[in-house]
């Protein structure tokens, strides 16, 4: 399974990117992907929304269920990427390279807090993500 090293992530299967100005970008990770199958629907948090680390934020949607996004941390939402309202599948093509949506996190020092590629590996290959 592709875990890129540089990234953290969640036990919700989101990923996060901290950014050279601080803000994170997020999007959901190659497991959490490959679980729904090809995604039809992307439904992002509005700009400028308030987020609390862990609530359910936006929406994904497959041929086979939906699932919820949550936020990786605390903060508000300074971008969206609107390119995948009409082009979701992009998530299924490269899961790292489609970003959702990005924050201004209230507290950075909670991006250390995250999980990092080698924890988050253990959890997707345990069955009990």
């Amino acid at each position: 399974m592709d875990t890129p090293t540089e990234l953290k992530y969640t036990q919700s299967h989101e990923w996060a990117r901290q950014e050279s100005d601080g803000t994170v970008t997020v999007g959901i990770t190659h497991h959490a992907q490959d679980l729904l199958g090809d995604l039809v629907f992307v439904e992002n948090p509005v700009m400028g929304r308030k987020l609390a680390a862990g609530e359910a934020c936006a929406v994904v949607e497959s041929v086979k269920t939906a699932a919820d996004v949550h936020a990786p941390m605390s903060g508000e939402v300074i971008a969206v990427n609107h390119e995948l309202e009409n082009t979701p599948e992009k998530i299924n093509q490269d899961a790292y390279g489609a970003w959702m949506f990005k924050i201004k996190p209230a507290k950075p020092e909670d991006y250390k807090t995250l999980l990092n590629a080698d924890q988050y590996q253990k959890l997707a290959e345990s069955g009990n993500a």
